[in-house]
């Protein structure tokens, strides 16, 4: 495909991105690699019954091929391989069309695929799918993922076991004799660069000489699993590009689609846009990621695009659109409904409350309200969904129960529709903000010895290496304890539960203290204690009151979460929320306190994050 400003060089039939040349680069792709391992679509699939979160990595190759339209406007080609009863246990059950698509005077290209499974085809699971791409390493240094996460980048060489020492696990690499000598004592990991959803529109690398900017650009997120908060891999040392649309990461197997035989589906992944640029009237390469940026709401703005080909991705038209206002009912906060600005709104297929969290088979769409709790979806695809929502501020998720069916042209007004937060009483006292992540928590500075220099004095500190390991340093002797109205949250709550190390090199459950005083106490009335958890990593919440041998626990929640959010430097995973009944007979006049036992410990990474604890006293 060339349009005088690009050329991009696929093979046929398999459709593998072989050569990208631009502005007298003959190939922007890694010239190193063999042609198969430079740009691709990919997949991870497992058969049906089969549990985790990996499987067999496969690279979509077509087996046919074809020019869908050529005009002077436009190319968009075909690469599709089919399934049949033959390859059963063999490749993935489904027919993928992989579409590449070049308009007239665009500085970049475009790419989407559809994927099919037949209804009588077998079962599978489909933890992971993306596009990749990987550039040329003597051209590709600086990496941009947001105005605050942009760096020049380690060398490839620098993993090398020759170059680097392991840490933790394999991601991770201690960088000990780097090619160039900046990089030295620096960790390099490929979740420090993980985003949100929400946050995931424009990402890529810039090349200084000739100045170049390669970046992937995402105008929407509709294709996309789990929602505006779900994280996924950007851009790492490679210099890697990667289009991810499903993954596992930082929320488990939940994440992954599991289809039975008698299940047809059908999605389309993307379109997604790669936008190449360099400088005209500029000195500064920095510019080039304000003008992907700019790109950005360009491509945003044309969305959804009107040149497919493919019936399967319907236009603007053929869509349609919801709206309505939000707002807030808790008479404790106020006697009348609250406006909160900033609310998610979505929709999603129909589940349960919150089921968008781990919803990866159809479509979603999501908005933030107004000031005054007025929000509008646009450019819905066809089809049932329920509308969502969360509310910064309010522990829960709102759900309405109607089932909206989205028609080609559609305009629904929902109305005024009302979120009533749980709550039974008065807020004693609370730790922490609502916001489903624990990023206002105490988050402490890693080691000297496992530094990335990007999160130095940076607000995202939480990505550093090793963090789980400065718990037991700020707490040798024993365990964090909460004094309500003497302790700051947000310095004296570590911002993750995890394991304590011993001296023997093994570790052990935590149990963190928190103190209160209550003047008076209904003997006959329950209280109500509010925990939200931000993430959990196989991990259990055990709570007591009063008496930290008790046996039960008053509450626990058993063994829960595959986040892995610890070790991949998040600060939230999946939210949930639990409301625990504390008879008044458990508390005393005086100083209280509530136990949080962690007793999970086979490994450092184990743990929770908390978002938000509160205690009501009884409805009155």
């Amino acid at each position: 495909m060339d349009n005088g400003i690009l050329q991009v060089t696929i093979s046929k039939p398999e459709g593998i991105v072989t050569g990208v040349s631009y502005q007298g680069i003959d190939n922007l792709l890694e010239i190193r690699n063999h042609e198969s391992d430079r740009g691709y679509w990919d997949l991870v699939w497992s058969e049906e019954g089969t549990g985790g979160t990996t499987g067999t990595s496969y690279v979509i190759k077509g087996s046919k091929f074809k020019v869908m339209v050529e005009n002077e406007e436009q190319v968009e080609i075909s690469f599709t391989r089919d399934w049949s009863t033959s390859l059963e246990g063999k490749h993935v059950p489904l027919n993928i069309d992989k579409r590449f698509v070049m308009l007239r005077g665009s500085s970049g290209f475009y790419s989407y695929a559809i994927y099919e499974h037949i209804k009588e085809w077998p079962g599978f699971n489909l933890p992971q799918t993306r596009i990749v791409f990987k550039l040329r390493k003597d051209k590709f240094r600086y990496m941009a993922v947001a105005d605050n996460r942009q760096r020049r980048m380690p060398l490839p060489d620098d993993r090398s076991p020759r170059r680097s020492s392991p840490l933790a696990y394999p991601e991770a690499v201690l960088i000990v004799h780097p090619v160039d000598s900046e990089f030295k004592g620096e960790v390099d990991d490929k979740y420090q660069y993980s985003c949100e959803n929400k946050d995931l529109d424009v990402h890529g690398w810039i090349c200084n000489d000739p100045p170049v900017g390669w970046w992937q650009i995402t105008p929407s997120n509709e294709f996309r699993s789990g929602g505006p908060m779900k994280q996924n891999l950007t851009s790492h040392v490679g210099p890697i590009n990667l289009a991810m649309f499903l993954s596992a990461h930082y929320v488990g197997e939940e994440m992954v689609p599991k289809f039975q035989r008698g299940e047809p589906w059908k999605k389309v992944f993307g379109p997604v846009f790669f936008y190449l640029n360099t400088l005209i009237d500029n000195n500064d390469p920095l510019w080039l990621w304000e003008d992907a940026k700019q790109e950005t709401k360009t491509q945003v703005q044309s969305w959804p695009y009107n040149f497919l080909a493919s019936d399967d991705f319907p236009k603007s038209e053929q869509r349609g659109c919801v709206s309505g206002r939000l707002r807030v009912s808790d008479r404790y906060v106020s006697n009348e409904h609250i406006s909160v600005n900033g609310a998610y709104v979505g929709l999603a297929p129909p589940g349960d409350v919150g089921s968008w969290q781990t919803e990866s088979k159809g479509y979603q769409f999501w908005t933030k309200t107004d000031e005054n709790g007025y929000f509008l979806i646009n450019d819905v695809r066809a089809g049932d969904y329920n509308l969502y929502a969360w509310v910064p501020g309010f522990i829960g998720d709102y759900k309405n129960d109607t089932i909206i069916t989205i028609t080609s042209g559609c305009d629904i007004d929902m109305g005024e529709l009302v979120y009533e937060p749980p709550r039974d009483g008065a807020t004693l006292w609370e730790i922490g903000i609502p916001d489903r992540t624990a990023a206002e928590f105490y988050v402490p500075d890693p080691d000297p010895k496992y530094i990335n220099k990007l999160y130095v004095n940076h607000h995202e500190k939480y990505r550093q290496y090793g963090l789980w390991e400065r718990y037991s340093d700020l707490y040798p002797n024993g365990d964090l304890v909460y004094t309500v109205g003497v302790s700051d949250y947000r310095t004296d709550w570590f911002f993750a539960q995890v394991t304590r190390k011993r001296d023997d090199g093994k570790y052990e459950g935590t149990t963190w203290q928190i103190k209160f005083n209550l003047d008076h106490i209904n003997q006959t009335g329950t209280y109500k204690l509010r925990v939200a958890l931000a993430t959990a990593y196989v991990a259990e919440l055990q709570v007591r009151i009063n008496n930290p041998k008790a046996n039960p626990p008053l509450f626990t929640t058993g063994v829960i979460g595959h986040d892995n959010t610890i070790t991949r430097h998040g600060i939230h995973g999946l939210y949930g929320l639990y409301g625990i009944d504390v008879k008044g007979t458990l508390l005393m006049e005086g100083e209280n306190t509530i136990f949080l036992t962690q007793p999970m410990c086979s490994s450092a990474l184990q743990g929770l994050m908390y978002d938000y604890i509160r205690l009501e006293a009884p409805p009155s």
